[in-house]
C-alpha cells in the first residue's frame, strides 16, 4: 500500500495532521531562509487616473482596473471624441473620463477603457476562453452583463455590454465558475437567491442561508464561495456557511458557526481555499477565513470598535467539520488575502478600527501580514515590511505573473476627494514578498505548452542559476476578480512532478495536468517553477 493510499484511510483530522508535517518539512527550509525579510515595495505608477475598486489580471499580464460611474470626471480622460452620454448618471450626464482602464506592468501604461453602467460594487469572473465576464452593480448598471475580452496591450480591446440582463438586480455579490463553464452569481443587497451565466434555461434558486444571515448590519454581502473537490459549493456569509450542490440547488450540510466577529461586507473579513494537491489526491479542501469588524460597528461607525484579530480554518468535507481558531499578529478589516506560488498566503491592506463604508474606518494597517499555512500552530505569521500609503476601503490586491502583488485604490468618500485622512488613491504599487528580496535567483520557465487538457502527463523545462537544494515545485494559480476583499475564484493547485532530467537548455520536469474540471475549471492559470523556495515568472497555461 502507497503513503497516500495509507493516508486516504485515516480519520480527516489524522490526514491534516500528516499533511501538515509533509508541507512543514517541505517548505521549513525555504522560508526559513526569508526569515527577517520583509519584502519591499515600490510606487509604479504617481497617477492612474482612476481609483481601482475592482482588478483583474488577464493572459496577457496586462490588468484590468475597474472603478464605479456616478462620481464624475475621473483624472483620466477618454481617447479624443469619446464621451459618454448617459442620462441616468447621477453625477454626470456628459463625461469624457475613463471610469475604467487597462495597465501594463514593465511599461507602468495606462490605457483608457470605456463602460457606460455604474460597476459600483459589483461582481466578476474569468470565462474558459480568458473573457473577463462582469456582472451587476447600482442604478442603471445593476441588471448589467458587462464583457472585456482581452488583447495585448498594444490593442484596442474595450468593455462590451450585453443586451441581456441578470435575472435579479445585483449588488455585493460573487461570482464563482463552474465546471460546466458558466458562472453561478451569489447573493448580493436584498437578493437571496443565486444565477447563473449564462443562464442555459436555469432561473433562479433560493439559498437560505442567505436569508438567515440578513441581520440588522448585513452581514451577507459579497458571501464567501468555494468551488470543492467534491463538485460542490462552500457558501459562507455572516458568521454561517454552508455545503450547497449546485446542480439540485440544495443544501447539504451546514457548518457550525464561526466563533468571533461577523466576516462579510461591511465587517469585511477575507476567504481563500488553501492550496489543493495532487499529492492528496486532489481531496484535499480546507477554508482559511481572517478578520472582520465587530457586529454594530457599520451601525454606529462614530466609535470605531477594534477589528477581528482572529482566522479560522476549516475541513468542509471531513466527516465532523470544525472551526480551529488563531490569531494574527494585530487586527484587521478589509484585508485582502493573496495565495503565492510559494502556497503561502499573503494577507495585506485594511484597517485596525471600525469597519468597511464611507470614512467608516481608522488605523490603517500598513504592515502586511505572510501566513505559512503547513506550519504549527503558533508559528504560521511573519509581519512584513510597512508601506507608507493606506489602502482601506475600496483597495485591492493581485498577483502578478513576475510573483510581485499589484496593489491599487482606496477610497472611503462618495466622490473623488483629495483631503486627510484617508485621500481618494490613484497610485498603484507592487509589492516584492521576501522570495523577490533576499538575494536568492529565480528559476525560468525555458518552455511549456501552451494549452493542456484534463489529466495529461506534460513536460515543463525549467533552468536555474544554481541546481536547486529542495523540491522542485510546479504550481497553477488562476487570475479571480479581487474586490471588498475577497478574491473571486481564486485557487492555487500544486502539482505531482517528476525528477528533473537535465537537457540541453535547463531540467526538463514531469507533471501531470489537474484531472477535471471540478479541480480546475477551464480557464488561463500561470504556471509557476518554485525552486529552493522562489518562484520563476509565470507561464500563462490554458487548461481546458
Amino acid at each position: 500500500m502507497s503513503c497516500w493510499t495509507a493516508l486516504r484511510s485515516l480519520s480527516a483530522a489524522a490526514q491534516v495532521g500528516i499533511l501538515f508535517i509533509l508541507l512543514l518539512v517541505q517548505l521549513g527550509e525555504e522560508v526559513a531562509a526569508a526569515a527577517g525579510n520583509g519584502g519591499s515595495w515600490e510606487v509604479v505608477v504617481q497617477n492612474a487616473g482612476i481609483a481601482s475598486m475592482h482588478t483583474a489580471v488577464t493572459h496577457y499580464g496586462n490588468v484590468v482596473l475597474l472603478d464605479r460611474t456616478n462620481i464624475g470626471p475621473s483624472q483620466l480622460p477618454l481617447p479624443p471624441g469619446v464621451c459618454r452620454n448617459n442620462s441616468q448618471d447621477r453625477v454626470s450626464k456628459h463625461d469624457c473620463t475613463a471610469h475604467s482602464a487597462v495597465y501594463t506592468p514593465g511599461t507602468n501604461n495606462i490605457r483608457p477603457l470605456f463602460i457606460f453602467t455604474d460597476t459600483w460594487c459589483s461582481s466578476g469572473q474569468f470565462r474558459a476562453d480568458g473573457t473577463l465576464v462582469q456582472t451587476g452593480g447600482d442604478a442603471d448598471g445593476n441588471s448589467k452583463i458587462r464583457t472585456y475580452s482581452p488583447c495585448p496591450s498594444s490593442g484596442t480591446c474595450n468593455w462590451v455590454e450585453t443586451t441581456t440582463p441578470l435575472q435579479l438586480g445585483r449588488w455585493y455579490a460573487s461570482n464563482q465558475q463552474l465546471p460546466d463553464g458558466t458562472e453561478i452569481v451569489v447573493g448580493g443587497r436584498s437578493a437571496f437567491t443565486v444565477e447563473f451565466v449564462p443562464a442555459n434555461g436555469r432561473g433562479q434558486y433560493n439559498v437560505p442561508l442567505l436569508t438567515a444571515t440578513n441581520d440588522a448590519q448585513n452581514d451577507n454581502y459579497y458571501p464567501f464561495v468555494h468551488l470543492l473537490p467534491n463538485n460542490e459549493l462552500f457558501i459562507f456569509a455572516n458568521r454561517d456557511s454552508i455545503l450547497y450542490n449546485w446542480q439540485t440547488h440544495t443544501t447539504v450540510k451546514n457548518f457550525p458557526t464561526i466563533p468571533g466577529e461577523p466576516r462579510n461586507y461591511p465587517s469585511a473579513g477575507s476567504s481563500v481555499m488553501l492550496p489543493a494537491t495532487a499529492a492528496s489526491g486532489w481531496t484535499y479542501a480546507e477554508i482559511l477565513i481572517c478578520g472582520g469588524s465587530q457586529f454594530g460597528a457599520f451601525l454606529n461607525p462614530s466609535l470605531q470598535p477594534p477589528a477581528s484579530q482572529t482566522c479560522g480554518r476549516i475541513l468542509p468535507l471531513a466527516t465532523n467539520p470544525a472551526w480551529v481558531m488563531e490569531n494574527m499578529p494585530t487586527r484587521r478589516n478589509m484585508g485582502d488575502m493573496v495565495l503565492l506560488p510559494t502556497r503561502q498566503v499573503l494577507i495585506i491592506n485594511g484597517a485596525e478600527n471600525g469597519s468597511q463604508g464611507w470614512g467608516d474606518a481608522t488605523n490603517a494597517n500598513l504592515n502586511p501580514v505572510l501566513y505559512n499555512p503547513g506550519f504549527a500552530a503558533g508559528t504560521r505569521f511573519q509581519t512584513m515590511t510597512a508601506t507608507t500609503i493606506p489602502r482601506v476601503y475600496h483597495s485591492t490586491a493581485n498577483l502578478l505573473p513576475d510573483g510581485r502583488i499589484l496593489v491599487a485604490g482606496s477610497n472611503t468618500h462618495q466622490f473623488y476627494t483629495f483631503t486627510q485622512p484617508f485621500p481618494t488613491e490613484l497610485r498603484i504599487e507592487a509589492y516584492s514578498p521576501p522570495y523577490l528580496t533576499q538575494g536568492a535567483a529565480q528559476p525560468a520557465i525555458v518552455s511549456a505548452p501552451a494549452a493542456i487538457g484534463y489529466g495529461k502527463s506534460f513536460a515543463v523545462t525549467v533552468s536555474f542559476s544554481a541546481v536547486p537544494s529542495g523540491v522542485i515545485e510546479l504550481n497553477l494559480l488562476s487570475a479571480p476578480f479581487v474586490t471588498h476583499s475577497y478574491a473571486q475564484g481564486q485557487r492555487l493547485l500544486q502539482l505531482g512532478v517528476s525528477a528533473p532530467t537535465k537537457v540541453a537548455d535547463g531540467y526538463s520536469i514531469t507533471t501531470t495536468s489537474p484531472p477535471s474540471a471540478v479541480i480546475a475549471p477551464s480557464a488561463y492559470y500561470m504556471l509557476f517553477a518554485v525552486a529552493n523556495g522562489v518562484p520563476s515568472v509565470a507561464a500563462w497555461v490554458h487548461i481546458a
